[in-house]
């Protein structure tokens, strides 16, 4: 007689819903993370803002196919590439100045398929 276990633990009063294969809380699942669809459809847009910033210019990145500390790594080095300061925030990459060509060039290099966005 083979013994299957399909069941367990699916609610605490502490922590919520709970993953039923890794047995850790909805919020802090490692499976859901790993089967999360990447944000962005792919292509890479590089675009430049100047609304809401006393006037100057900032180059964004929106679509980059990375989270997290992958995301923040080649920020870094996007950043050291153009000479500027810059950030990270809701995945979109931004560095601060006009630097379009430089970025489209660097993500490019990457292997990414970028291409410039707005006018």
């Amino acid at each position: 007689m083979r013994k299957t276990s399909t069941g367990g633990l699916v609610y605490s009063t502490d922590a919520g819903r709970m993953c039923p294969a890794c047995r850790q809380p909805l919020a802090g699942c490692a499976c859901n993370a790993a089967a999360a669809p990447l944000p962005g459809d792919g292509k890479v847009r590089v675009s430049r803002e100047t609304a809401g910033r006393g006037g100057k210019a900032v180059t964004v990145v929106r679509g980059l196919p990375l989270q997290g500390e992958a995301l923040a790594a080649l920020g870094k080095r996007l950043r050291a590439a153009c000479g500027a300061g810059g950030t990270v925030k809701d995945g979109v990459l931004e560095v601060q100045g006009e630097h379009r060509d430089r970025v489209v060039a660097f993500l490019q290099q990457e292997g990414f398929e970028a291409k410039k966005a707005g006018g």
